[in-house]
């Protein structure tokens, strides 16, 4: 399980350090590469394991294939991602047209969220990040209703 906030920077060559907390995680075959993929709608990349990932795969292969929603969603969700291995090091080579998507340059945060990594650029993370303080009671409230209590 992937939790946590860590400030990290990208280096000119466009690799990101993983946190320690969270490179233990990923253990046997997944440090072989993670595959990083844009998330679209937060704006930010998500890494998952190899093994996590292909739940992933798998599980959006089954809905309606002729949904416009469902294709909209593949083509984004798959068509953006990338295998891209874990150095020696513990630093993912982040693909430029990944990093140009999400905005990431230089200092950038990383969150760990259960099943996947998020990588946000600084500045992108601290207006999301405000937004979300700021609406902390509704997102408690909704969080209820699906029987997860704060």
């Amino acid at each position: 399980m992937f939790q946590g906030k860590f400030e990290h920077t990208i280096d000119e060559k466009g690799r990101l350090a993983l946190p320690a907390a969270l490179r233990r995680l990923l253990s046997g075959d997944d440090l072989g590469g993670v595959s990083v993929i844009l998330t679209i709608a937060d704006g930010c990349l998500a890494a998952y394991s190899r093994q996590e990932w292909q739940k992933k795969a798998e599980t959006s292969a089954k809905p309606a294939q002729f949904d416009a929603r469902v294709a909209a969603f593949k083509r984004l969700f798959l068509g953006c991602a990338q295998d891209c291995p874990i150095d020696k090091a513990g630093r993912i080579l982040v693909p430029m047209d990944l990093r140009r998507d999400a905005k990431l340059q230089k200092d950038c945060v990383v969150i760990g969220q259960l099943d996947k990594i998020e990588m946000w650029a600084a500045e992108r993370w601290r207006s999301c990040f405000n937004e979300m303080a700021d609406q902390v009671g509704s997102i408690s409230a909704a969080l209820s209703e699906f029987g997860i209590p704060l």
